[in-house]
Formats: C-alpha cells, structure tokens, sequence
C-alpha cells in the first residue's frame, strides 16, 4: 500500500496521520481529567459537563468554516493554523480556576480540532482518491493510537506530579513542532470544477442521512469515552486508577480495531462491515446492562465496544466517498453532524448522571446505536441507487 506512493504523497500521508495522533490525544483527554477541572473550578459533575457542549460548539463550528477554507485556500496553510490555536487552547486549559474560562478555552480547542479533522479526512480523500479505503481506516487507527494512550499519559503523570497541568503542556508542545511540518506540505489536487464529477448534483437525502448518522455514532462514542471513567467510579465498579485503565481500554480495542479494518476493508463490502459493527455494538452494550453491578462485564463489553465501533467512521467515510462528490464542504457538513453528537449525547449523559442515575449512561448509547441501526438499512438502500462515475482504479474494499 505505502510503497505504492509518489514521495509527496507518502509525506502528506504521514503528516496527517501524525495530526491525527495529536486528535486523538486532545479529544480523550477530558474525561480522565474531568474530576480534576472539575475540582479546580468547583464544579459539580452536572455542572462541568457543560465544557461538552462549548467544545462540540468549538468542533462544529471550526467543521463548519474548515470545509469552505479548504475547497478556497491553500490546505498546507489551513491545518498549521488549527494546530497553532490547538497548542494554545491546551496550554491555558489548566490554568483555568473558572467554569466560564475553561469552557472558552475548550471552546477553541474544539474548533481547532474541526478544522483538523476536516483537513485530514478530506485531504487524504484528495490524495488518494478512490483508493481512499485502507489510508482512511489508517488515519482513524493512528487517531485511536493517540485516544489510547491518551488516558495512560494521564494515569501515569497524575501518579507521577499529582497534578493534570503537564499533560496538557505536553500535548500543547507537541503540536508546534507538527505545525511547522505541516506547513511545508505539498498542496493535493482539489477535484477539478469543470469535471462530470464535480457538476453531478448532490443527493442532499443521502448526505442528511449521513450527517445523522455521523450525529448519532460520534455521540455514541465520545459519550461512552468521555463517561466511562466517571461511570465506573462513581458506582465503585473500579479505583479511579482502575478506571483510567478501563478507559485506556475502551481506546486501546478501538484502536486495534481500526487496525484490523484496513485488511478487511480491501476484502469486505462496507455496508457489511458497517452492520457487523452496530450489531456487535448493541451486544456489547447489552452485556454491560445485563450485568450492571459486575466490574467483568463492565471490563468485556466496554472491550467489545471499543473493538465494534472502531471502524464505523472511516468505513462510511469511505463509502461515501465512493458515492458521493466529496468536497471540503460535504466533509465539513459530515463532521458538523459528528461535532453535534459529541456534543448533544454527553451533555445528556451529564444531565441524566444528576437526575437519574449513572445507569443512565450505557441506556442512551444503545438507544443511540440502535436508531443508527435503522438509518443504516435506509442507507444501504439509497446507495444501491445511486451511482457516482469512478475512475477505472482498483478499489480498496
């Protein structure tokens, strides 16, 4: 697969997926660290989760004007800058002893990681075309790398120094370095406008339903991440060490399964990868409800959990890609809806922690998994009916 590659298109690969290890890390830092900011800012667990929605505001918004700066400006120009206001978003996170200045600062970090993963997901698209399959599901496992590792950094620097501040200085220093990298890469081919391509209409059902979906899985997955830690605390099913491994694992099997998706994206028809992952979803998930009160099956389901859902983005990423005319700006829209749910989802969950219980949380997942259930039915049917002019190139199914 990789020697396949011109030089430029090797080094553009790596930096974005070098940026998408950075991703991951940002985004599975708060909940390890959500008691501690809670702390520092006197919050209660209702009240800080609030941080959820300014940062999925940041996200969405920074989605939203990433997908017109790229299909307008110059992309090796786009990403240094989010990754400029990345660094310092997570260098003053820590220094924020206010509920109101720490969700400013989670609000920038979140736009910062809009215009991120807009910039990875539809530049890589831009590279590789239809070959996309394998290289998208190698970004997203080089973003589970840095999710997984994300909490054991935690872990380790809270038993090391007592305090959450390096962790977020650390991630802060790493991203300078990969902006100025960044910043060199050569600019990839945009999808030319006056091509067949580019001039077919867009099938806006198609791509509401894929916003939805992408609203629905990406709640579903930063609200597990995000909530596990807390879950499993707060019903003393785990010490807050314990806790922090746990959700190191939910991240360590996500990531190994983006790993064992790119080979099974060359040999399986996504559509079938998709249903295999929202079924093994709602079983995983049915074994944490069936034993609720059993650390064991919290330990099993959140594995499995984190081992079906890893391939769902990247697969239906790439499947749309393969039906759809991908700009910057449908990408952008996709990772509006994905920067909605990461949202709307865990701001529920804090809010149901308070009222109803932590129960709550595994209870709105499998709701959550099983609508997009359906919607994947829905879709599989429209995109048998659809059709986008590909070139004559071996696709990476």
């Amino acid at each position: 697969m990789i020697r396949n590659l011109n030089k430029d298109a090797l080094v553009s690969t790596l930096a974005f997926y070098t940026a998408f290890v950075l991703l991951g890390l940002t985004t599975s830092v708060t909940g390890p660290t959500l008691p501690a900011l809670a702390e520092r800012t006197s919050s209660r667990i209702e009240q800080i989760s609030f941080i959820f929605i300014t940062g999925s505001l940041g996200y969405l918004i920074g989605s939203w004007i990433g997908g017109k700066a790229y299909d307008r400006l110059p992309a090796n120009r786009i990403i240094p800058l989010g990754l400029i206001l990345l660094a310092a978003a997570a260098f003053f996170i820590p220094s924020a002893t206010q509920l109101s200045i720490l969700a400013m600062t989670i609000f920038i970090m979140g736009f910062s990681q809009g215009i991120i993963d807009v910039g990875g997901n539809t530049l890589l698209i831009w590279t590789h075309g239809a070959g996309v399959s394998p290289y998208m599901n190698g970004l997203h496992f080089f973003f589970g790398i840095g999710a997984l590792l994300s909490p054991i950094i935690v872990a380790q620097t809270v038993n090391y120094t007592g305090d959450i501040q390096w962790i977020y200085w650390i991630f802060s220093l790493l991203a300078i370095p990969l902006a100025v990298w960044t910043w060199f890469l050569k600019n990839p081919n945009r999808p030319g406008k006056d091509t067949a391509s580019a001039r077919s209409p867009i099938n806006y059902l198609i791509v509401s339903l894929v916003v939805l979906f992408f609203f629905l899985y990406v709640g579903a997955e930063v609200g597990y991440g995000n909530w596990v830690f807390t879950y499993a605390t707060t019903l003393q099913l785990g010490t807050p060490m314990g806790a922090a491994y746990l959700t190191s694992a939910f991240w360590g099997f996500f990531t190994l399964g983006r790993l064992i998706g790119i080979p099974v994206s060359l040999r399986i028809s996504p559509n079938k990868i998709l249903f295999a992952d929202l079924i093994g979803c709602l079983i995983s998930l049915g074994i944490i409800l069936v034993g609720r009160q059993s650390s064991e099956a919290l330990w099993v389901g959140t594995i499995l959990l984190g081992l079906c859902m890893a391939s769902v983005f990247p697969t239906l990423m790439s499947l749309a890609e393969n039906k759809l005319h991908m700009t910057g700006e449908v990408t952008g829209w996709f990772l509006i809806g994905a920067g909605l749910g990461g949202m709307f989802l865990p701001w529920m969950i804090g809010q149901g922690f308070a009222a109803v219980g932590p129960y709550i949380m595994p209870v709105l997942i499998f709701i959550d998994v099983l609508i997009n259930l359906i919607i994947m039915i829905v879709l599989a049917g429209r995109f048998a009916n659809s059709s986008k002019s590909k070139p004559a190139v071996a696709q990476a199914k």
